[in-house]
């Protein structure tokens, strides 16, 4: 296992571990995060714990064109219940992935220096968020990445069925993105038409 100094760079691919792990250590400045990003690189481990780096040999990724949309769900859209808007509310979108319970335990990774540090990015513009309101509650978003034209999804939530769905589904309609980085496997995305891609050809598609 690798660990990282200084320097902002990671190691080779063909370094990676079995569970997808590059690199260990670090930081979370903005530059490390940048880079490691346009690299197919992301951070996720539990407070206490030292940063770990991954670049998993399968990614979940969504091409716009494959989303799936059922009538349920379009029934919900036409009804406009919703306010839908984006990078208007970073910070309580962030806040909201990290604390809101999930039956499936995922959420947690979200630490107090990973939510300042994305919050820092969104500042620079990197950083982006779609959020979802019903009157002035805020009930649902998302949040990531946008390097070049792929998003490079994070972290979603829902307080109310179907909020999160309309997120992600307004970001791949509304924005020309070639494709949606999901990170890993995930039944929620899958059943919205993400699917998992080699990675070789996943970092073809970051060179633009």
């Amino acid at each position: 296992m690798i660990w990282l100094t200084e320097k902002i760079e990671f190691p080779p691919y063909e370094l990676t571990t079995d569970d997808g792990i590059i690199a260990l250590g670090g930081d979370l400045s903005e530059e490390r995060l940048i880079y490691a990003y346009k690299n197919g690189i992301f951070p996720w481990f539990s407070e206490g714990d030292p940063i770990v780096w991954y670049c998993p040999f399968e990614r979940m990724v969504l091409f716009p064109n494959e989303i799936k949309i059922y009538k349920s769900m379009r029934k919900v859209i036409n009804k406009n219940e919703f306010t839908i808007t984006k990078n208007t509310a970073f910070e309580q979108v962030i806040y909201n992935c990290k604390n809101i319970e999930r039956s499936d335990g995922f959420g947690t990774w979200i630490t107090d220096d990973m939510e300042q540090a994305y919050i820092n990015l969104h500042r620079k513009g990197v950083a982006k968020s779609i959020e979802v309101w019903k009157g002035k509650e805020l009930v649902g978003g998302l949040y990531g990445l946008e390097i070049n034209n792929i998003f490079c999804g994070e972290s979603m939530f829902s307080k109310i069925s179907n909020a999160s769905k309309l997120a992600f589904i307004h970001l791949v309609k509304n924005k020309k993105y070639k494709l949606i980085d999901c990170q890993v496997y995930n039944e929620h995305l899958a059943s919205l038409g993400a699917k998992e891609i080699d990675r070789d050809l996943f970092l073809e598609f970051l060179k633009g």
